[in-house]
């Protein structure tokens, strides 16, 4: 049996948070979550994922900072944006910085999960 990937989800939403953590762990992923970018930032300095979801609107540390730090620190960790401001300037920003895919919210669900399992299988 393969081992399950591990998905770090960031989002200041609490109740997004939430229901994404909720709705991967339901598909059999093993997830953790960040309030903000700088608690996304210090649970990367100890943890390794194979994909993080990461909002780019964020108080304090946004999620571009988050992005670069991760393509620093591991960049064979998959990232995909998400963001409820889904317009081509932020798209573009995510990919020059090494994000996977960009969803934008509200998400619809079978989308969501689709782009996670394309992006961690590389197909």
């Amino acid at each position: 049996m393969p081992a399950k990937n591990k998905i770090l989800v960031v989002d200041d939403e609490d109740s997004l948070r939430t229901v994404l953590c909720g709705d991967l762990e339901g598909e059999g992923y093993l997830v953790s979550s960040a309030a903000d970018g700088q608690e996304a930032i210090n649970i990367l300095t100890t943890n390794d994922f194979d994909m993080i979801l990461l909002d780019i609107k964020m108080p304090n540390v946004d999620g571009f900072e988050v992005l670069k730090f991760v393509k620093e620190k591991n960049p064979k960790t998959k990232v995909v944006m998400l963001t409820g401001f889904a317009d081509l300037k932020n798209a573009i920003e995510s990919k020059k910085l090494g994000a996977e895919d960009f969803v934008s919210k509200p998400y619809d669900l079978v989308d969501l999960l689709t782009t996670v399992e394309r992006v961690l299988t590389g197909v």
